[in-house]
């Protein structure tokens, strides 16, 4: 287990590119937990994602993401669980 944050800047004049981001995250409704969604520019978007799941998992939700035609920046933190200490 795993959580993660995913920070995306696309440009929102792509074609199609936020519904594509946005059918994305409706798929990965478990793993997804939050967005916060910023407007940089006229053109730029920053997307910030809090993700948790398996650690496998997160990272092939933030691959998915980052290849998505239009995103110009993509990085992934991810974090593994361990069990908590005695």
């Amino acid at each position: 287990e795993g959580v993660g944050t995913l920070t995306l800047v696309y440009n929102h004049h792509q074609r199609e590119l936020e519904e594509k981001l946005t059918e994305y995250q409706h798929h990965h409704l478990n793993s997804i937990i939050s967005t916060v969604h910023v407007h940089l520019t006229q053109h730029l978007c920053l997307e910030v994602m809090l993700l948790k799941g398996k650690t496998k998992g997160i990272k092939a939700i933030a691959d998915g993401l980052i290849a998505t035609k239009g995103v110009k920046h993509g990085k992934l933190v991810l974090r593994e669980l361990g069990s908590a200490p005695r």
